[in-house]
């Protein structure tokens, strides 16, 4: 009893400092990994009423995101998400290479405006099933299925192109849509101090009526500066 009592609490502390960067990094180049990302506020916003998502998270949550960008092959983020935020999607608060940038566009939102078209030797790709896009920039055409594309025909069609390791990055539709796909290696949740009290939550996931079908992955938790956390769950 007592030997068990003290190697519990010292495997849990070893399980918490798990670098959350190695499942990515020591991935096998077989097959596609997948690692989402989500900045939220404690009570699960990611914006408010107004749309206003700038900035929830802090400085360190946002050095862990450009990690996150270095340490893959393409970054991925929906036609919504380049339309309210207008990223450059590249890696500047850290050292690193900048990944592929992928926007997925079924329906022809975007135009040829935007950070993110960028020329700074940096692939770029759109998703769509149109077949048009803007100069410079690669068109993977994939069929839509019932006005959506699957999640895990974009990642099959990327892994074909040599990008192994994907940032799912936003938004939350997005992402939501890539987790209920079986789509996601990773969840990265970094959790800020801070209580909105409304506005847009972050997953917005397939409804269950039984709380036993619930995800329960293994997750690590890590304190960042400035009182933000990192929940870093395995979902496959």
């Amino acid at each position: 009893m007592t030997g068990r009592t003290i190697q519990e609490p010292e495997s849990r502390m070893a399980s918490h400092l798990t670098d959350p960067f190695l499942p990515i990094l020591k991935a096998s180049a077989e097959r596609p990994f997948v690692v989402a990302q989500l900045g939220q506020s404690l009570d699960g916003r990611i914006a408010t009423v107004t749309g206003e998502s700038r900035y929830i998270n802090g400085a360190a949550a946002l050095d862990h995101l450009h990690r996150l960008r270095a340490a893959v092959d393409a970054v991925v983020v929906g036609a919504g998400t380049i339309v309210a935020d207008d990223p450059a999607l590249t890696v500047r608060r850290v050292e690193g290479r900048s990944p592929a940038r992928v926007v997925i566009d079924p329906t022809g939102r975007i135009d040829g405006e935007g950070k993110w078209l960028a020329r700074n030797g940096a692939p770029l790709l759109l998703v769509s099933a149109g077949e048009t896009c803007p100069p410079g920039v690669e068109l993977v055409r994939l069929p839509l299925h019932e006005g959506l594309m699957r999640p895990a025909d974009i990642v099959a069609a990327l892994f074909a192109r040599g990008y192994r390791k994907l940032l799912i990055e936003g938004g939350a539709r997005t992402i939501s849509s890539f987790i209920d796909a079986g789509c996601v290696n990773r969840l990265h949740i970094l959790m800020a101090p801070v209580i909105i009290g409304s506005g847009k939550t972050g997953l917005e996931l397939a409804p269950q009526g039984d709380l036993s079908r619930a995800l329960r992955p293994p997750t690590n938790v890590h304190l960042l500066e400035g009182g933000e956390v990192l929940f870093d769950c395995a979902l496959r």
